[in-house]
């Protein structure tokens, strides 16, 4: 039997922390138990549920465009032209680099400094909305990290691909997006899904600025109640998104990789 098929047993630590995680999860089961308020159900239930549709909804609609826009900043990366790589760079640090909260505070705050201007052009209508003024922030915040996700993942294609598909006559264009770009998703599934996940968890923030997602719900059952509880339930549905997105991704890898384990 060769050593790679040898499985390996827990050691000491690898049993001391999964012994932890069993205790905290009868934990918290036990608390949600006891802690069980029918009437709180009743009263918030719905409105949890309209929260995390309002969750869900920013999260994709900000992904789909960030995605789109990051498209033209990651090829800006990559330019051979100074000016576009300096602008796309310059937008990947400053959105990498700064909280997502100073940036939804400069968008729906600081924007309105300029009400005059938006109103002549037409767009003050989009920045006086919180909710429109969140998936802006958002689109902006994703795109730099996806931008540099689809950069990575690019440049990772062995240059031999290229010129594999230059020498069977394929054009720069076909051979991007039949040879490359296909192999290249492959390499970015496991960021991009990270980075949903980060968008989940980072949407906490809207609430800030009066949008009602899910955590926007709970802030506002827990002012009403004073029930711990209800940031604990938060937390669960939090979590079992997180959770399926993690799931849906190893399915989706396994997939997609199926050739290459055969």
């Amino acid at each position: 039997m060769s050593a790679s098929t040898v499985r390996q047993r827990p050691g000491l630590i690898g049993i001391a922390a999964l012994a932890f995680w069993v205790l905290a999860a009868a934990a918290l089961v036990w608390y949600l138990y006891s802690a069980y308020n029918p009437t709180l159900f009743e009263r918030y239930g719905g409105r949890y549920l309209d929260g995390l549709w309002v969750t869900i909804q920013f999260v994709f609609i900000s992904f789909i465009f960030g995605a789109a826009l990051s498209v033209p900043i990651a090829f800006g990366r990559v330019s051979r032209n100074r000016i576009s790589r300096t602008l796309s760079y310059g937008f990947v640090s400053f959105f990498r680099g700064t909280p997502f909260i100073a940036q939804i505070f400069l968008i729906y705050y600081g924007f309105a400094s300029f009400r005059g201007a938006f109103e002549t052009v037409g767009l003050w209508w989009f920045f006086r909305d919180a909710w429109f003024c969140a998936i802006f922030a958002m689109v902006l915040n994703t795109a730099a990290y996806q931008a540099e996700i689809l950069r990575g993942a690019i440049q990772s294609v062995p240059s031999g691909q290229w010129e594999g598909a230059k020498s069977l006559g394929l054009s720069g264009t076909v051979a991007f997006f039949k040879v490359i770009l296909p192999q290249a998703l492959m390499v970015a599934l496991r960021p991009y899904a990270n980075e949903l996940i980060l968008m989940v968890k980072t949407s906490a923030i809207i609430a800030i600025v009066t949008v009602f997602d899910l955590f926007g719900v709970t802030r506002r059952a827990y002012s009403q109640t004073y029930d711990f509880q209800t940031y604990v339930w938060a937390a669960v549905i939090y979590l079992l998104i997180v959770e399926t997105v993690r799931n849906l991704t190893v399915i989706v890898e396994k997939r997609l990789t199926r050739h290459l384990k055969r």
